[in-house]
């Protein structure tokens, strides 16, 4: 969250003409419901068992740019199931950088509690060793979302001339 995942990614499919495709836009639709509202209603875990059959899914799916939550990579089968199919992407910020970048949404169920800064510096702990799996690790701290997605769709190129 807060690393520029959905700018980045909409940049990158248009600049190699593909569809943008979002999990939790996807996630949406199958519950009929908000990630806030299916956080609310139904609990993280059925949140994250309907990512899963998303990404599952979506494994056989080609000529898109598919941007998950954060927490989809940092569920060991989610992160296998990818990288089977795709170059994975992590984006990557600081604690801060992220909090000053999502501070004002509303949208964001993991972060309603007490602290929100310090949740994030708890999930990014938490998730940092499947964050280092990925293929590329971007930091967007100080990069534009069009130069980000400039060094990922070079990162795609030269990843599939070395297949």
């Amino acid at each position: 969250m807060g690393t520029g995942k959905s700018s980045v990614g909409r940049l990158v499919a248009d600049m190699l003409r593909f569809d943008y495709l979002d999990t939790d836009d996807l996630i949406e639709k199958l519950a009929g419901k908000s990630i806030a509202r299916l956080f609310e209603e139904d609990g993280e875990p059925a949140f994250r068992k309907r990512e899963r059959e998303v990404i599952e899914a979506l494994r056989k799916r080609q000529g898109a740019v598919i941007a998950t939550g954060g927490g989809a990579g940092a569920n060991e089968a989610n992160l296998t199931s990818l990288k089977q199919h795709a170059l994975v992407v992590c984006l990557w910020a600081s604690p801060q950088i992220i909090w000053n970048r999502v501070r004002n949404q509303t949208h964001r169920p993991l972060l309603r509690g007490a602290d929100p800064e310090e949740k994030i510096r708890e999930l990014l702990a938490l998730r940092e060793p499947f964050y280092r799996e990925a293929d590329v690790l971007l930091n967007t701290e100080v990069r534009s979302p069009k130069e980000v997605a400039q060094h990922v769709v070079h990162e795609f190129h030269y990843a599939t001339r070395s297949r």
